[in-house]
């Protein structure tokens, strides 16, 4: 009987060990998870607007699709000197070729990004009388034009799909240079707003205190490759090519850095952001 009692005893025992030690691994494999989800890279996805055989709009010595990939790499280049492997970097194009407007979301899409930002230069009709006095940046997120001068931006950027064979096939009917078709944004421009907004004017105030660009405000337009994005995205418009002085600035190697330091201080405010919310959930 004594026997018994003993055997069961150290049966309980093990039990008990046993039980700890499942425990234990279990404890482990969550705290194991939750580091993995803290230490996961930031997806960040650059994209150098036109490219290719889009050039995009003309200055009287440079174009856009080169100013916008040199400015790009230029931000790329900040980030990965001050992240290293905690911020992941794509970047929709790496050199001079095109890619269509879809296939940029596409990328960001499928990179799990967590922000988006495409960098674009301005540009008026060239009818306009006020074109070479017309000045500033502005920084778009999706939404409703509330001006014509907006719908007009969103007209000129959404017009690189002609470019693309059957792009009514892949855009659904979606016409650039009608204005009914714009209605589809007031469907979805509540995605993501808030952190779109948030980044865009940090972004704005960057580039007005750093670069010294005239303010020309946060804007909403429909933008195609924004409504494409399944994260927070904005659009930056750098400066008009077709002021001579801003012109200048943006042929500049100064200007341009000045530009893409302007995107990487807004973007390091972003992640700390939104880095310190993490943790404190």
């Amino acid at each position: 009987m004594i026997l018994f009692y003993r055997m069961s005893y150290l049966f309980g025992y093990i039990r008990i060990c046993i039980a700890s030690v499942v425990l234990m691994m279990c404890s482990t494999k969550v705290l194991y998870a939750d580091n993995k989800a803290e230490y996961e890279p930031f997806v960040l996805v650059l994209d150098a607007g036109h490219g290719g055989r889009d050039i995009g709009c003309r200055g009287t010595k440079t174009r856009e699709k080169d100013i916008t990939l040199d400015v790009v790499k230029r931000v790329d280049k900040l980030v990965d000197e001050a992240f290293g492997d905690s911020v992941t970097t794509v970047l929709t194009r790496k050199s001079d070729t095109f890619v269509s407007l879809d296939k940029r979301a596409d990328i960001a899409n499928k990179a799990g990004a967590k922000l988006f930002i495409s960098v674009h230069v301005n540009s008026i009709d060239r009818r306009s009388k006020g074109r070479h006095l017309v000045h500033g940046a502005s920084v778009y997120t999706l939404g409703l034009h509330k001006s014509d001068a907006n719908l007009s931006v969103a007209m000129r950027e959404n017009g690189v799909i002609e470019l693309e064979e059957d792009f009514s096939e892949t855009y659904q009917g979606f016409d650039p240079n009608s204005s009914e078709s714009y209605i589809i944004f007031e469907l979805t421009q509540n995605r993501h707003l808030a952190h779109s907004i948030e980044m865009a004017s940090l972004v704005q105030n960057e580039l007005t205190e750093h670069a010294g660009r005239a303010d020309k405000g946060v804007r909403q337009a429909g933008f195609l490759v924004l409504w494409a994005t399944k994260m927070p995205s904005i659009l930056v418009e750098l400066d008009f090519i077709c002021n001579r002085k801003a012109e200048n600035f943006l042929a500049s190697a100064t200007g341009r850095q000045k530009c893409a330091e302007a995107i990487f201080n807004a973007f390091k405010i972003y992640r700390q952001r939104h880095s310190a919310q993490t943790n404190n959930n």
